[in-house]
């Protein structure tokens, strides 16, 4: 009695929201670090499930040739990595989304429809209206295109889905379960994804499909195959912010990630948040470092709530660079400053400036006894405000020391909000960032004359 009155109240709350058919249950999650697409409602992709042998048509729209076919979507697979576009099934580029068609080969009763997606940045949540047919309605259209009202022609609407979260981290792993209380949604030979595209401020607005499953009534019991990874997790004194380190690949780091890198990062993501504010602003609360062995000769990369760590890299310079590197890759997970990407009117903020703001805290505030941005007479002649990385963490040092010790805040600011312009140098510091370049160098040229 009491698991029928929770099934009831689940329902008529999803009515209210607009989610879901009354009858029918639609169940969410979503990771920003993505791990093994484990979430507490949605069960992990299946491989034996009723959508494995079925057939896959696009109805309307256009697949993107950057991105996977529809096989994609029922292999049983899913991306090792949060933007791995062959892995994936999107739309192309400039469309909004389109259909696709699932032929059961018979009609069963189909017990749950899942689909799964994974992405960086904007294109990770899911938008659709999932429709089911026999095939046997008078009038039915087995592909009915756009703009043909899909719930006129022989479709019964199963759900609508929404999975776009309020808040700015919307990137990582989604889940989405369509179930109706341990009972079958329906008995279907189609399934119909009627998908949207998820944003209109540029034309890569289209979801990155991983996986659907369709799970029989009176089929086998889903088994999945997705690797479940070996997370190590951790969080500050006061419980604000959460860690977790995959180290599945690379389990030869673990002694020296539950120690060293540990301590690092709970002593200073707190700290470069605090260096990094801005006016409403939150920075990703949980975040995922995940040892990687394809990353070349990249020793570390961020993307959304996480950073990619290269293990081979990391062997080498557990007790060298790497909690450097580690600190770098942490500014930009703060920084979010592609949030502001999201607004059309949004200006973008030179490479240069991410970049050494980034280093700026590395190499001036995290470890600035090793002395790693420097400017030595072998490097002066080159040397240029905007050349990235350390050369650029040195300007910004100097001029916050020399004019304004509020710029990186500052810079911050104008970054995360879209409205960075060289104008704003003139306004803090009353000089040019031109102008700025050229005391700068001129500084450090009298320095070294005099051998200091």
């Amino acid at each position: 009695m009491k698991s029928f009155a929770l099934c009831f109240v689940t329902i008529w709350l999803g009515f209210f929201e607009g989610l879901t058919r009354a009858e029918n249950k639609v169940d969410t999650g979503h990771s920003t670090y993505g791990v093994g697409f484990t979430f507490p409602s949605v069960p992990a992709p299946a491989n034996n499930d009723a959508a494995t042998a079925a057939k896959f048509r696009l109805v309307d729209g256009d697949r993107d040739p950057n991105g996977g076919d529809l096989a994609v979507l029922h292999d049983g697979r899913v991306p090792s990595h949060d933007d791995q576009p062959a892995a994936n099934f999107f739309f192309r580029a400039g469309i909004d989304g389109g259909r696709i068609l699932i032929d059961l080969g018979k009609v069963i009763a189909v017990k749950q429809v899942a689909s799964y997606s994974w992405h960086a940045g904007d294109r990770g949540p899911q938008v659709f209206k999932l429709y089911g047919a026999d095939g046997t309605a008078d009038g039915f259209q087995l592909e009915p295109k756009k703009p043909t009202l899909v719930d006129r022609c022989g479709w019964t609407l199963i759900a609508e889905v929404d999975t776009r979260p309020k808040g700015d981290n919307v990137g990582g792993q989604y889940g989405v379960a369509i179930t109706n209380c341990g009972n079958p949604i329906g008995k279907f030979r189609y399934l119909l994804f009627d998908i949207a595209k998820i944003e209109a401020r540029d034309t890569f607005g289209n979801t990155f499909f991983s996986e659907i499953d369709v799970i029989d009534a009176d089929g086998p019991a889903p088994i999945s195959t997705v690797e479940q990874p070996v997370l190590q997790s951790f969080a500050t004194e006061d419980g604000k912010f959460r860690f977790h380190v995959d180290v599945t690949e690379s389990p030869e780091l673990a002694d020296w990630s539950g120690s060293e890198l540990r301590t690092v990062v709970q002593k200073w993501y707190p700290k470069i948040v605090e260096m990094l504010p801005s006016e409403g602003y939150q920075a990703p609360a949980d975040i995922l470092f995940r040892f990687r062995g394809d990353m070349g000769k990249t020793p570390a990369s961020a993307f959304g709530a996480g950073v990619n760590l290269n293990m081979q890299w990391f062997r080498a310079e557990r007790d060298r660079e790497a909690c450097g590197a580690v600190i770098h890759e942490l500014v930009h997970v703060v920084q979010q400053y592609r949030q502001s990407s999201r607004d059309p009117k949004a200006l973008p903020t030179p490479g240069w400036l991410v970049e050494g703001i980034a280093d700026y805290i590395r190499w001036f505030q995290y470890e600035p006894q090793t002395k790693g941005a420097e400017i030595t007479k072998q490097n002066l002649a080159g040397a240029k405000f905007d050349a990235s990385y350390r050369i650029s963490a040195n300007f910004l040092n100097w001029v916050s020391q020399t004019y304004d010790k509020d710029l990186i805040r500052k810079l911050n600011g104008s970054a995360r909000a879209g409205n960075y312009t060289e104008s704003l140098w003139k306004d803090w510091t009353g000089r040019t960032v031109q102008e700025l370049g050229h005391e700068w160098k001129a500084f450090h040229q009298q320095r070294i004359e005099s051998g200091h």
